[in-house]
């Protein structure tokens, strides 16, 4: 499998390019900006895009949706209690980009337990609530590895102070969806470094 990580948009959050080296079928999880870049690698590698997935709604994750729909026709996946954030930019959206965020429009629902899939590789969704309402992870079925947006991050977890958040909500998804997968499983969060479920079970200072 072809991974690409990337750091866009103003308030840098990982971006991951994700393809299968025979088919060069992709997908492309969380493009929160920078569009042309991400446009770039997929074109340099020669890959076809065929989803975009959102792991929430935030404008940092969202942010290049618009581009990568109009070059390339891919759908973007999204929870449905977060897909009205697509088409109606928050607050906080419009104050960082200065109302430049352009709306995009989901066209693929995803609930617990289905099954996104790119050549041979499947990402299980696992709907993650608490740092937004919708927010899920996916986790890869062929390796230990799971993308969790902001659900969690290494020695810390997502914002629960805006608009759908709850730290009760949070902690319980971390602890129920999470854990449960195992100390071996990578963690690739929306923003800063990659982590473990081990190193997270045993020193991320809110658990």
């Amino acid at each position: 499998m072809i991974q690409k990580v990337m750091s866009v948009g103003m308030l840098e959050s990982n971006c991951y390019i994700l393809a299968d080296e025979d088919s060069r079928e992709a997908v492309v999880i969380d493009p929160g900006g920078d569009g042309p870049d991400i446009l770039a690698v997929l074109n340099k590698e020669n890959l076809q895009l065929k989803m975009i997935i959102n792991t929430h709604g935030h404008f940092d994750h969202v942010g290049a949706n618009h581009a990568l729909v109009e070059a390339t026709g891919a759908p973007i996946a999204i929870h449905p209690a977060d897909a009205p954030m697509l088409s109606q930019p928050s607050a906080e959206a419009l104050f960082f980009t200065g109302g430049r965020l352009q709306p995009s429009h989901a066209s693929i629902l995803v609930a617990e337990g289905d099954i996104l899939d790119f050549g041979p590789y499947k990402l299980k969704v696992l709907h993650t609530p608490g740092h937004t309402l919708g927010g899920i992870c996916l986790v890869l079925q062929s390796e230990p590895i799971v993308y969790v947006g902001d659900t969690l991050f290494a020695g810390s977890i997502g914002r629960t102070d805006f608009p759908g958040g709850s730290f009760e909500d949070l902690i319980q998804s971390v602890k129920t969806k999470i854990f449960p997968l195992g100390d071996h499983y990578l963690v690739l969060p929306g923003h800063g470094p990659a982590t473990t479920v081990g190193q997270e079970r045993q020193y991320n200072p809110f658990f």
